[in-house]
């Protein structure tokens, strides 16, 4: 039979590759688009979680959206640090104007 210690060992040895996973970081398959994403696609940017994101869509409100990806800057808890990190998956298309604003 196997001794309590090897037993844990092996159950530490095959759990390490699954919570080295959950740490890696997460990157969108195409950029995000400041104006037009859902709370949900914008946390699939790195370091970007669901209060963050909640903010860029209060931003992008208040201010009729986003004419540059620098200006997610002006986001409270986007730094210029952390803007290096998401500039590489962000864009900022202006949104169409719809049939009756026209």
């Amino acid at each position: 039979m196997f001794k309590p210690l090897t037993t844990l060992a092996l159950a530490v040895a095959l759990a390490l590759p699954l919570a080295a996973a959950d740490k890696a970081p997460r990157q969108p398959q195409r950029p995000i688009n400041l104006n037009t994403a859902t709370v949900t696609e914008l946390m699939q940017l790195p370091r970007v979680g669901q209060k963050t994101a909640e903010r860029i869509l209060a931003f992008r409100k208040q201010h009729g959206g986003f004419q540059r990806t620098e200006e997610v800057m002006n986001v409270k808890g986007i730094g210029e640090k952390s803007y290096a990190k998401l500039k590489p998956f962000l864009a900022a298309t202006p949104t169409r104007p719809s049939a009756d604003k026209r």
